[in-house]
């Protein structure tokens, strides 16, 4: 039900959008929605009440601020935090669907004409954890993986994770790295100790 590097928003090009966008409810309308240590289970519930609050009323605000809903939104029985996988289209970045990290099973999709714009659009929120890029141009990889302020850029995959690749984000998105050797920096401290020396012997 929650992950911190979930690709909530989808940036996707206007020449397949429509398609994507059927592919994406309809597998939304598929994903299992459970008890997490069941077999088969895809989504859990949220941790508590306030975040299950929380995301609800995110899904209202997209709703209220001009998104398309086209799937999902609403709670799933009356046991527990279950929120159904929601789909929203049509999102513009000053939504907060769009802006804020929702912590829940939202993805927003977004419809983009040129680079550019998925290099200047993301890089506006004030959080920048994860990114993936699912392109078969290499140049297109290169410059998105470089110009992305994210902490993490996965190339035609995604949430792929290994104990030596440092993790982290920039900006609103944590402090320092876990994993790797750049998690050690978190449990060092740095000394710097100046001397001045008495007729030192210059090379």
């Amino acid at each position: 039900g929650q992950c911190c590097c979930a690709g909530s928003r989808t940036y996707v090009h206007e020449s397949v959008y429509d398609e994507f966008l059927e592919k994406a409810k309809a597998r939304a309308l598929k994903r299992s929605v459970g008890d997490p240590f069941v077999a088969g289970i895809e989504q859990g519930p949220q941790i508590d009440s306030e975040q299950f609050e929380k995301i609800m009323r995110y899904i209202r605000s997209g709703v209220e601020s001009g998104a398309t809903l086209e799937t999902g939104g609403e709670r799933i029985g009356d046991k527990g935090f279950y929120i159904q996988p929601t789909v929203f289209s049509n999102v513009k970045e000053d939504m907060l669907i769009a802006k804020d990290e929702i912590f829940g099973p939202v993805q927003s999709i977004v419809k983009f004409k040129d680079i550019n714009e998925v290099i200047r659009r993301p890089n506006t929120t004030s959080y920048g954890l994860t990114a993936g890029v699912f392109t078969q141009d290499i140049d297109t990889a290169n410059t998105l993986t470089r110009a992305l302020k994210v902490g993490t850029v996965w190339i035609n995959c995604y949430d792929v994770f290994d104990a030596a690749i440092p993790f982290g984000g920039y900006k609103m998105s944590g402090q320092g790295r876990e994993k790797g050797i750049h998690c050690l920096s978190n449990y060092l401290q740095v000394k710097a100790v100046v001397t001045p020396l008495k007729d030192p012997a210059w090379i």
